[in-house]
This record gives C-alpha cells, structure tokens and sequence, in this order.
C-alpha cells in the first residue's frame, strides 16, 4: 500500500513539473508575441503621426491657394465681376 502511494506522489510530483514546464514555455512564447505585437503598434503610431503632419501640411490654406492659382487658373473675382443679387 506505501508503495503504490508513494509511486502516486511521484508521478503527481512528475506531472507536476511538466506541467509547469509547459506553462513556463507557453508563457516564454506569448511574452514574444506581445513584444513583436508592440513594436508593431508603435511604428504604426509613428506613421499615424507621419501621416497626420503630412495631411496638416497638404491642407494648409495657403499650399490650397497656391495650388488654385498655379495649377487650376483660379483668381480672386475683380470689384467689376461681383455681381450682388437682392431679393
């Protein structure tokens, strides 16, 4: 009878150890995981910002009238051109 529980306890004592090997390795794995998965968040942030400055730069006011006057022929109306319409 001391026998069998003590060959009991040895293989828990046993399963025991793999498991936590396993649960040590499964962690090991998920911790890289989520490293790549940061990196990967944080150059996306940085080229969110990238974008954002690139797009606060393309509408600025004055880049847009510079492009309507050079590339479309756009002009502010003369005093002669306006024409107010009254009810």
């Amino acid at each position: 009878m001391l026998r069998v529980v003590l060959g009991l306890l040895v293989v828990a004592n046993v399963l025991s150890a793999i498991a936590v090997v396993f649960a040590r390795h499964e962690h090991r794995q998920l911790f890289i995981e989520l490293s790549k998965l940061e990196k990967a968040r944080d150059e996306l942030n940085i080229e969110f910002g990238r974008l954002q400055l690139e797009q606060a730069t393309w509408a600025e006011s004055n880049r847009i009238d510079q492009v309507a006057r050079n590339r479309l022929g756009m002009r502010f109306p003369e005093t002669r051109d306006i024409v107010v319409v009254r009810p």
